[in-house]
C-alpha cells in the first residue's frame, strides 16, 4: 500500500456492541454453561468433592508451599498432597472392608451351624430389663429347632442374594471412579490454585461487583467451619468413644470407632452407633458396662453437638446453630454426603444476602 494512503492497512476501529449482541452473547453463555453442565452430569460430584478437599486443605497446602517452594514444574507438592488425602479416605474404608469380609466368613459359618442344629437362647436375652420373656418365645419359635432355623435362612432367596452383590459391586465400582476422578481434580487444583482463584476473583467482580466476592469468601469460610464442626468434632467423638468402647468390651472397638466418626459427621447419627456398641456389650454378658458405655456416649455426643460445633460452625459462617443445623440435615437429604459442606455454604450465602437487603439505607455496607 502506498505511504500516501497510511491510513488504508489499519484496522478499523471495533463497533459498540449494541443491545441485540449483548442479550445474544449472554443467551449463548447461558447456553454453553447448560450444555457444559450436562455433559459433566456424571462427573460433578468428583468436581464438587475435590473443590471442598481442596478449600478444606488450602490452608496447610499454603503454608507448606510458602516453607518449601515449588520447583519450575510444581508437580511434587500437589502429588504428595493428593497422595496423603487419598490414603486419609482410603486407609479406613480398607480396614472396614477387610473386617466385613472376616466377619462375613464368620456369619456364613454360623448360618450354616444354625441350620444343622438349631440355635439355643443366649443368656443376654435373659438379661434384658424388659421384654424377657417375649424375646425368648420369639427364640424359640424361629431358630432354636433346626427345622425352623433352616426355613428362616432359606427365605431368604439366593435370587434375591445374587441381585443384592451385583447391586453392591456396581455401586463400589461406580464410587470407584468417582474417587479416582476426584483425585485427578484436587491434584490440579492443588497445583493451579492460585490461577484458578485470581480468575474466580475476576469473574466474580465483574459479573456481581464487590459483593460478589464477598459472598464468595463466606461461603469459602463456612466449608472451613463446616469441616472443622464435622469432620474434626467427628474424628474426635470416634478416637475418645473407640477407647470406651475397648474398655467396655465391646468386640472390634477399632471398627465401631471408626464407624462412630463417620456417624458423628452427621448431627444426632452418632446415637445409633453408640447404641449398637452397647447392645454388643450387654450380649458379651456386662450390664453395667453396657449401661457405662452408653451414658458416656451421650454425654460426648451432646457436648460435641451443642457446644463444641456451634462454636466451630457458627462462628466461621456468622450464623445461629439452628440455620447451620437446617443446612446440613436439608443439605444431606438434597445432595447426599456432600450436603455436608454444600449446605451450610448456600445457607451461609442466603443470610448474608438478606442481611445485606434488610438493613437500613442509611447504614454502611
Amino acid at each position: 500500500m502506498s505511504p500516501d494512503h497510511p491510513a488504508a492497512d489499519a484496522a478499523p476501529p471495533p463497533e459498540p456492541e449494541g443491545r441485540f449482541q449483548a442479550i445474544a452473547r449472554t443467551m449463548l453463555g447461558v447456553l454453553l454453561v447448560v450444555l457444559g453442565l450436562l455433559t459433566l452430569r456424571d462427573f460433578l460430584p468428583a468436581l464438587a468433592w475435590a473443590a471442598v478437599i481442596a478449600i478444606a486443605a488450602w490452608p496447610l497446602f499454603r503454608r507448606a508451599k510458602r516453607r518449601w517452594p515449588p520447583g519450575k514444574h510444581n508437580l511434587l507438592l500437589p502429588l504428595l498432597f493428593t497422595l496423603v488425602i487419598g490414603l486419609v479416605f482410603l486407609v479406613p474404608l480398607v480396614l472396614i472392608g477387610v473386617e466385613a469380609g472376616r466377619e462375613a466368613r464368620g456369619v456364613i459359618a454360623w448360618i450354616d451351624h444354625a441350620r444343622r442344629t438349631g440355635v439355643p437362647v443366649p443368656q443376654w436375652i435373659h438379661r434384658l430389663p424388659i421384654g424377657q420373656a417375649e424375646a425368648s418365645r420369639l427364640w424359640q419359635e424361629n431358630l432354636t429347632d433346626p427345622d425352623d432355623a433352616s426355613d428362616l435362612f432359606d427365605s431368604i432367596r439366593s435370587g434375591h442374594t445374587m441381585q443384592l452383590t451385583r447391586q453392591v459391586g456396581s455401586q463400589v465400582a461406580h464410587r470407584a471412579t468417582l474417587f479416582a476422578f476426584t483425585l485427578i481434580t484436587l491434584f490440579f487444583l492443588f497445583r493451579e490454585g492460585d490461577a484458578v482463584v485470581q480468575q474466580m476473583r475476576r469473574v466474580s467482580r465483574r459479573a456481581f461487583g464487590t459483593r460478589g466476592e464477598h459472598i464468595g469468601r463466606q461461603m469459602i469460610a463456612s466449608v472451613h467451619g463446616t469441616v472443622d464442626g464435622l469432620v474434626l468434632v467427628g474424628l474426635g467423638e470416634g478416637a475418645l468413644l473407640g477407647v470406651a468402647y475397648a474398655v467396655a468390651g465391646t468386640p472390634h472397638p477399632t471398627l465401631f470407632g471408626v464407624v462412630t466418626a463417620v456417624a458423628a459427621m452427621i448431627p444426632f447419627c452418632a446415637v445409633i452407633a453408640v447404641a449398637l456398641a452397647s447392645a454388643l456389650a450387654l450380649a458379651g454378658g456386662s450390664a453395667t458396662a453396657a449401661i457405662c458405655l452408653f451414658v458416656f456416649g451421650m454425654v460426648v455426643i451432646f457436648v460435641a453437638d451443642h457446644f463444641v460445633r456451634p462454636v466451630l460452625i457458627g462462628g466461621a459462617t456468622k450464623l445461629p446453630f439452628l440455620w447451620v443445623l437446617l443446612g446440613i440435615l436439608g443439605g444431606v437429604e438434597f445432595w447426599g454426603l456432600l450436603g455436608l459442606f454444600v449446605g451450610p455454604a448456600i445457607m451461609a450465602a442466603l443470610i448474608l444476602l438478606w442481611r445485606d437487603w434488610s438493613r437500613p439505607e442509611d447504614q454502611p455496607i
